[in-house]
């Protein structure tokens, strides 16, 4: 392997915390913390990738954490007869008994040279001690946190396909993401998948090509159709999400939160910044009600809220038919807009 992997920790991952799956580089000992696995898995891959170019004859050991037994990891990291580099990638550190956190501590003393040691854990706080031992001697940390925000999903979409030499338009970045979900592996997928199968700049045509009925119909977002005053799309998404088995309580709540943003905002809007910031919302929650208050009249919010809280009752309990109750709240929270 390369001289920098032969240095010590602490020397050749000063200033090296928190790297990218996209930018770690070999080292003696690293850790892949977080339980997004497609990071996770690129990270390993990238870093068996790196090991095999500097030397093709590398040994590769995977090690499961819930199967371990005291002493393998010097078993394995020992000299060979043909003194070959090796990698040795220990999964589910998450699930280590107390043998396996001992000995990897003992080995942190004084990593063998040859030997890369990859220590993947998924977050909890088992083996939190060795994890502190290890950011606070410099070990290298690829950070695979779980991707939320669209906005982060967007970024995830636009640098899958730059590394594939692709683009794709804002609006379709975001159908993408609007259609897919919130799985990551399947939003590299579907990115592989256009790049594999379409020429060009990618445009929102081509994504409802290809993901048109595959909407992620959440409650929140059958909130924000219905807000809007988008009556079909409100209904549509409504009944996809039923027909997938979102249970309708939770959509009226998602109406509910979203009414309470415009009515809270509605309250104040007239009485200065100061007094909106008092609300203890999120700048963009504040900013996206603002604009949304302008389809909106005092009665109109007044008759939706009205709506919604009938709807609460209803499908939890009072009602015979909870997603007629939902559907019929979203008919009159949509129908409310500019009344």
């Amino acid at each position: 392997m390369p001289p920098a992997t032969r240095r010590p920790a602490s020397r050749a991952t000063r200033g090296t915390v928190g790297v990218s799956w996209e930018a770690v580089e070999l080292a003696p000992v690293l850790l892949v913390s977080g339980s997004e696995g497609l990071l996770a898995d690129r990270a390993v891959d990238r870093v068996v990738a790196l090991a095999r170019a500097a030397d093709p004859g590398v040994e590769v050991t995977r090690i499961d954490a819930a199967d371990y037994t005291v002493g393998t990891l010097g078993v394995v990291s020992s000299p060979s007869l043909f003194a070959e580099d090796k990698v040795l990638v220990i999964d589910g550190l998450e699930r280590a008994g107390d043998d396996l956190l001992s000995d990897v501590t003992g080995y942190l003393v004084a990593p063998p040279a040859d030997v890369v040691l990859v220590l993947r854990h998924a977050g909890g706080q088992r083996g939190k001690k060795l994890l502190d031992a290890l950011r606070a001697s410099g070990v290298p940390t690829v950070a695979c946190d779980v991707i939320k925000s669209d906005g982060d999903k967007s970024a995830f979409v636009t640098a899958e396909l730059r590394r594939a030499g692709r683009r794709a338009d804002a609006q379709a970045v975001r159908a993408l993401v609007d259609a897919v979900g919130s799985d990551l592996r399947e939003l590299a997928s579907s990115c592989a998948q256009l790049v594999a199968d379409t020429t060009g700049l990618i445009g929102p045509d081509v994504v409802e090509r290809y993901y048109g009925g595959r909407i992620e119909a959440t409650g929140f977002r059958v909130a924000d159709a219905a807000v809007a005053g988008q009556t079909g799309q409100a209904v549509s998404l409504l009944r996809h999400a039923l027909a997938t088995g979102v249970d309708p309580v939770p959509i009226v709540a998602a109406l509910a939160a979203k009414l309470r943003v415009l009515a809270k905002v509605a309250a104040v809007r007239g009485r200065g910044a100061g007094a909106v910031r008092d609300l203890g919302l999120a700048p963009w929650q504040t900013d996206r009600a603002m604009s949304e208050l302008r389809r909106w009249t005092p009665e109109g919010l007044a008759s939706a809220i009205s709506a919604v809280a009938q709807a609460d009752a209803e499908v939890k309990g009072e009602g015979r038919d909870p997603q007629f109750a939902v559907e019929r709240a979203v008919l009159r929270v949509a129908g409310a807009v500019g009344s």
